[in-house]
């Protein structure tokens, strides 16, 4: 609610952005108390199991370039060059992933933005991740080769397949309906570059 309203006034905004973010700290720390008083796990404890989920996925550190091609709504087929950049952040409790694709004139064509994490609580691993002016938050299943994250939409799921191995990364898409085969209209297969300080690096420093 404050921060609706600072919006809609649009006045003051240094100030009324310090009692929003001095608000939300206090909130912040009274609700962790609270859940301290109430027998929540232990903050440390949580943030060490996420860690040591995540190193399941820490193949995809580093990185990445290769070809990619996927299928237009009107079938034609559209190539480019992907590349991808991922690292761990929180002290390796959740991983960053940004994902661009150029066209052949170097023109950035596709950017998605996403955010891997480990809850504990349901053993779940999900990805929030944002591309084309839309979000969405989904399952992603690690195996021992890779990992696979899906979209329901409607009848059909929209399944990606990713196999990581050996500086590799190659990943499917496809759709899948019932009683029918899986129609694959997405692929791309990126080189390994290198490790990469990315998102980690670059603190504020304190003097």
């Amino acid at each position: 609610m404050s921060l609706f309203s600072l919006a809609r006034r649009r006045t003051s905004i240094v100030a009324a952005s310090t009692v929003v973010l001095s608000g939300a700290l206090l909130g912040g720390a009274v609700r962790l108390a609270g859940a301290a008083q109430a027998g929540a796990p232990d903050p440390a404890a949580v943030v060490a199991a996420q860690r040591e989920a995540m190193t399941a996925l820490a193949f995809m550190d580093g990185t990445w370039r290769g070809d990619g091609w996927m299928l237009q709504a009107t079938g034609e087929r559209q190539t480019f060059t992907q590349t991808e950049r991922v690292g761990p952040m929180l002290d390796g409790a959740i991983r960053v992933v940004e994902g661009r694709g150029y066209d052949a004139e170097g023109e950035t064509v596709f950017n998605a933005f996403g955010v891997l994490s480990f809850d504990p609580a349901d053993e779940r691993y999900s990805m929030q991740s944002w591309a084309d002016g839309r979000a969405g938050s989904f399952t992603v299943e690690p195996r021992a080769d890779g990992f696979s994250w899906s979209i329901p939409a409607g009848p059909a799921t929209i399944r990606y397949t990713a196999t990581v191995a050996d500086g590799t990364w190659r990943e499917v898409g496809e759709r899948v309906m019932p009683g029918q085969p899986p129609f694959q209209f997405f692929e791309m297969t990126l080189e390994r570059l290198g490790d990469s300080d990315w998102p980690a690096a670059g603190a504020v420093p304190l003097d």
